[in-house]
This record gives C-alpha cells, sequence and structure tokens, in this order.
C-alpha cells in the first residue's frame, strides 16, 4: 500500500491522552480529605511517592495514588503533605506539565533540581511534628534520606504501614490479574537452571545466604515469564527469594497461572501468593543474611527480615547486573526487533514527509499514524513508552506529551521531534528522530548538526574496559558545550530485552558510575532545547562489544548502533562536519538502506534512498 494517500483520520484509534489517564476529580478535594485522615490518626504530615511496591516506572492504575491526589501524571514524581502545604517535586522532564495538570493554588510544584524533597523538609516541617511514610513503597534509602533531614527539622519520622489512601480512595481500581506466559528458549537464550545457577553462585561469591528479588523484572528474566500487568512492560508482577543453594520461593497471584505455566515453574521454585510473602521470609530469614535491593526493596520486607533476627545486606539486586549483559539469543531478537521497528518508522517517515507540510496534520495524528505502522507489522505487543511527539515549541519540553488540549497543527519550517518505542515478542525499541518540516532556520540546521556531533562522538567511541558512563558522557556534550550550549538530561540509559525500555544498572550520564560490559544495550540520546523554540533530540540504541584495538595494553570496547533510520540530510549542516563526521553518517546510510530497501517498496523505498543519498 503507497501509505501517501492514507487520510490520517483512517488510522487506528490507539492514542491516549494525559486527560485519559488523570482523573477529573483530583486536587484540592481529595487533599482535604487525605489531611483528615492523617489528623485522624495523629500525623501532621504524609509522603506520597509515586511508586509501588517494587519502584516500578509503570504502574497499575490501583498504585496511581499521586496522580489520584494531585491530577499529574508523569512517570516519576513525589509529594510532600503537611497541614498548611503540599509540595509536589518533579524532575527536568515535568517542570512545565506538572504546573498545567495539578491546581497551583493547593499544590507548589518544586524542580528537584532547585531543592531536594529532604532539604525543603528541613526548613518547612514544624519541630515536633509528625511525619508518615509508607514503608511498603518506600526504599531503604529513601527512609533513610527522610530520617536525616527530619531529624534535622526536630520532627519525627513514623512508618505508616496501614495506607491511608484506603479509607479515602473507595473506587480504586483491582489489582492486575493479567496472564503470565512462558518466554520461548530461541528467545530467551538461556534456561532458567542455567540462571539461577549464575544468581547463586554471585550469592556464594558475596558470602550471603539468600536474596529478595524485589524487582519483578529480575523475576521475569530469571524465570523466563513475560506478564501485561502494567503498561508498556510485558512485566508479571511479583516476589522472589533466592537462596544461595537450593530452590527458590515464587511469589505470584495464582490466579495469574495456566496449568502449563504452573508446571513450569513448579520445575525450579515453591510457589506461593503474594499473601504468603511476609510469614515465608520471617521464616526463612532466621539466622541469615539476604541482600535487599537498596532501590527496590520496600522498607517493610527489610523490617520483617531483622524482625525474624535476620541480617539485611543493603545493596545492588544481584540479578540486575546479570541481566544487563545480553546473551545471543536476546542481541538477535533484538536486532530482529529494530529491523522490523524500523520498517514501520521509515514508512512513516516517507508518509511525514509528503503529508506535513499541507499544514493539516497534528502532533496526535503523527502520534496514531507511527502506532499504526507499527502495528502493521503484525507484531507490536506495546509501544515501549508514551509517545514523544512536540512539534515547534513543544520539542523543547523534554518529555513533552500531548494532550487534546495542547495538541498542535504541525507547521511549515519547523521542527518536530519525535521520540517513541515499541514492545515486540523478541524485543524492545526505542528511537528519536528530529524532522525539519519544510526548510528550517540557519540556526536550527546548526544546533541539529552540534547535537549529530556529539552523537556521532558517542557511537564511534573506542573505551577500555572498565569506563562508566559518567566518564563518557561528554562525548556527546563537547561540540555543545564548545557553543556554551548543553542539554538537562542523562545521554543514554540502559534497555532490557523485551522488558523494560528504561533497565538498569548503566547509564551514560553525570550519575552512571556502574562499568559498561559487553552485551550491555544502551540509548544514545543528546539533544538541545530552546524554551519557546524548538527541540532536537538524536537516539539510537547501542550494543556493547568487544573491540581489537592494535598495541592495545588493555581490552577495549565500543559500540554497534541496533537502530536503522535515517538522519535528517535536510538537518545537516555540511560546513560543521569533519570528513571523518561525513564518512561516519554515510557509513550508517549505507548499512540502513542495505537493511531496509529489501523489505520496501514504491513510495517508501523511494524516499528510504533519497534519505540514505551520500552528503
Amino acid at each position: 500500500m503507497t501509505v501517501h494517500h492514507q487520510n490520517p483520520r483512517h488510522f487506528k484509534a490507539v492514542f491516549q491522552t494525559f486527560e485519559d489517564l488523570a482523573d477529573g476529580a483530583a486536587g484540592p478535594g481529595r487533599l482535604a480529605d487525605l489531611r483528615a485522615e492523617l489528623a485522624r490518626r495523629g500525623l501532621d504530615g504524609y509522603v506520597v511517592p509515586r511508586a509501588d511496591a517494587h519502584q516500578n516506572e509503570y504502574v497499575p492504575p490501583c498504585e496511581e495514588r499521586l496522580s489520584w491526589l494531585t491530577g499529574f501524571t508523569g512517570s516519576a514524581g513525589l509529594l510532600i503533605v503537611l497541614a498548611d502545604k503540599a509540595a509536589l517535586f518533579v524532575d527536568g522532564r515535568y517542570t512545565l506539565q506538572a504546573p498545567a495538570q495539578v491546581e497551583t493554588s493547593a499544590f507548589t510544584v518544586v524542580p528537584l533540581a532547585e531543592l531536594r524533597p529532604e532539604k525543603w523538609l528541613e526548613t518547612h516541617l514544624p519541630k515536633g511534628a509528625s511525619l508518615g511514610f509508607d514503608p511498603w513503597r518506600t526504599t531503604l534509602d529513601g527512609r533513610e534520606r527522610f530520617a536525616k533531614a527530619v531529624a534535622t527539622a526536630g520532627g519525627i519520622l513514623v512508618p505508616v504501614p496501614e495506607d491511608p489512601f484506603d479509607a479515602i480512595w473507595t473506587d480504586r481500581p483491582e489489582p492486575p490479574r493479567a496472564p503470565i506466559r512462558l518466554l520461548d528458549l530461541a528467545i530467551a537464550g538461556e534456561d532458567v537452571p542455567a540462571k539461577l545457577g549464575r544468581v547463586q553462585e554471585a550469592l556464594v561469591e558475596q558470602k550471603l545466604d539468600g536474596a529478595l528479588i524485589s524487582d519483578p523484572h529480575g523475576t521475569a528474566w530469571l524465570f523466563n515469564i513475560r506478564g501485561a500487568d502494567v503498561d508498556h512492560t510485558p512485566l508479571p508482577l511479583s516476589w522472589c527469594i533466592v537462596p544461595a543453594g537450593g530452590r527458590p520461593q515464587l511469589f505470584v497471584e495464582h490466579a495469574k497461572l495456566t496449568h502449563e505455566v504452573r508446571a513450569a515453574l513448579e520445575a525450579h521454585a515453591d510457589l506461593h501468593t503474594t499473601g504468603d510473602l511476609e510469614a515465608t521470609l520471617s521464616r526463612l530469614a532466621q539466622g541469615r543474611t539476604y541482600r535487599v535491593d537498596q532501590a527496590t526493596a520496600p522498607v517493610h520486607l527489610a523490617q520483617v527480615i531483622e524482625a525474624a533476627g535476620g541480617t539485611v545486606s543493603k545493596g545492588a539486586d544481584p540479578i540486575a547486573l546479570l541481566k544487563a549483559c545480553k546473551n545471543p539469543a536476546e542481541i538477535a531478537g533484538m536486532r530482529a526487533a529494530h529491523l522490523r521497528d524500523a520498517v514501520a518508522v521509515t514508512r512513516f517517515l516517507a508518509w511525514f514527509e509528503y503529508e506535513a507540510p499541507s499544514g493539516r496534520l497534528t502532533e496526535i495524528d503523527a502520534v496514531e499514524a507511527l502506532e499504526t505502522f507499527r502495528r502493521d507489522t503484525g507484531e507490536l505487543s506495546d509501544i515501549s513508552f508514551p509517545t514523544i511527539a512536540g512539534a515547534g515549541e513543544n520539542g523543547a519540553i523534554v518529555h513533552y506529551r500531548v494532550t487534546r488540549a495542547t495538541n498542535r497543527t504541525i507547521h511549515p519550517h519547523e521542527l518536530f521531534l519525535l521520540d517513541s518505542g515499541a514492545q515486540y515478542p523478541d524485543g524492545t525499541t526505542d528511537i528519536t528522530r528530529t524532522v525539519a518540516v519544510g526548510m528550517p532556520s540557519e540556526e536550527m540546521r546548526a544546533r541539529y548538526t552540534l547535537v549529530l556531533k556529539g552523537h556521532l562522538a558517542l557511537t564511534l567511541a573506542v573505551f577500555p574496559k572498565g569506563i562508566n558512563g559518567a566518564q563518557l558522557d561528554p562525548f556527546a556534550r563537547q561540540f555543545l558545550w564548545a557553543a556554551g550550549l548543553d542539554f538537562d538530561h542523562g545521554t543514554g540509559h540502559g534497555v532490557g530485552a523485551g522488558l523494560s525500555v528504561h533497565e538498569g544498572p548503566a547509564r551514560i550520564s553525570q550519575l552512571g558510575h556502574v562499568p559498561l560490559a559487553e552485551g550491555m544495550i544502551l540509548s544514545n540520546e543528546p539533544g538541545y532545547y530552546k524554551t519557546g523554540g524548538y527541540g532536537i533530540r538524536i537516539e539510537n540504541l547501542v550494543l556493547v562489544e568487544a573491540r581489537s584495538v592494535p598495541g592495545a595494553e588493555k581490552p577495549c570496547l565500543g559500540f554497534s548502533t541496533l537502530t536503522l533510520v535515517p538522519y535528517d540530510r535536510k538537518l545537516i549542516d555540511l560546513s560543521l562536519i569533519t570528513v571523518a563526521e561525513r564518512g561516519a553518517i554515510d557509513a550508517y546510510h549505507r548499512l540502513v538502506r542495505n537493511a531496509l530497501s529489501p523489505l520496501l517498496s514504491g513510495d517508501d523505498l523511494a524516499w528510504l534512498i533519497r534519505a540514505t543519498a551520500p552528503l
């Protein structure tokens, strides 16, 4: 089918706005109800995190306390409620979104870059006041930070295991019960006994008796299972206790299990319902040392271990690093998913170049079109995160998500930033392309080229084994820095293989202190954002591979690019790039053209050939 003649109104209705997610009743009334409930319990304040008990990025509707209370629908945030004030803390992605969604007469939006919640508490919590927190949705690190701040303020930090929202959120959705499915071994690449053996070997090396696996991504990886309990990530919510030797204990709602799945899991673990977790953990922890993940485990379960006479070893989840280093089958699946996704995105870009100059397309039209092209692959399971589609000034909002209210027409002579991704049975994608509608300005071209130069510098980097993401981050910023410019987000995040699009522990940022290792997959996404003008971001996913360097005294690593979609040639200022950079762009475009040409035809193929022509 030739996409150029497809009417955007005929695309499938797959778009979902912030308004679809937010509850119009959120705001001062519900805040008053919470304050009344806190007063009834003798509390002067309360911490409301945007979190579930696993610290997942995406949470089921029944865990959306922050959104239900405030109307803010971002994927990260924290609210501190006191008797006379309520402060909503958000990072740089949401400093524009949050004030637009909440009633600012009731909630004060505080950018984290300006003030941390702990510092705010030190000056705003009254002396002698009791501040409650949810020990099921607060990590060990979080409790320590709050305890120090509350002590400085002269207050009292109080764990509140009985959720106060139970008394005021009377129509809360039921917990998810999505079926669990088994992941084909051809995609997983390693069976459960082999994975379990590696985890237990790590526990023995660290002299641990076992580990509480609080991150369900780790459980999904360990048992080669997938589910659908949260949006955008094929995740079955679960808990697991892995001993240094013997059978693990897996906690999952049995309603999610078919006979086949139950039998497969029982071959490797003792099965329990989630209601059995505390009693089982208490029994097993007696006199033993258990690793508890400082980033995902709730305070409450650490307290269960200690109350039973066990010892908490606070540290990294032993599965996280193993999961981050993909095996050959996972890498093959990710390459297949990226090739499939590249066909869909390229078809979209061909359609967009034809349609956008008319001035009739809107941001929502573009989101619906792209999701439809992905569905046309016949393999799409879900999008991997809500699509970011920002035209003109909306592109300058780093994590902008179009709403019915903000939806705008895409005009000629402006930039359009599209950050999107997909979940397929064999892999996860994440790609950003910034494209010019018509002819861009010289400033747009210059700044796009500076971003592209940083993107290429990171792509081509070769570095000794042991180098971390913080050391690599300046590669992507150097040309922007030289022009007095920068971007206010990390350069790259880890990506799961058919799991979370945002995966730890490695990342490329000023806080990325985990050394990069062979088999890790990360994003490479520098950007530039001119407030009120436009946004630029260029993102590919890259695989960490071994590199042979003549005369090297240490083993070396480099990146192989998984994403296969052209850059916008109209936005490249040839006067700003070197001969080597020009060669790198042409080489990448040859790779894209050779990979996609057999899979495209007609106008789509013609567009690809033009888009990948040598500079």
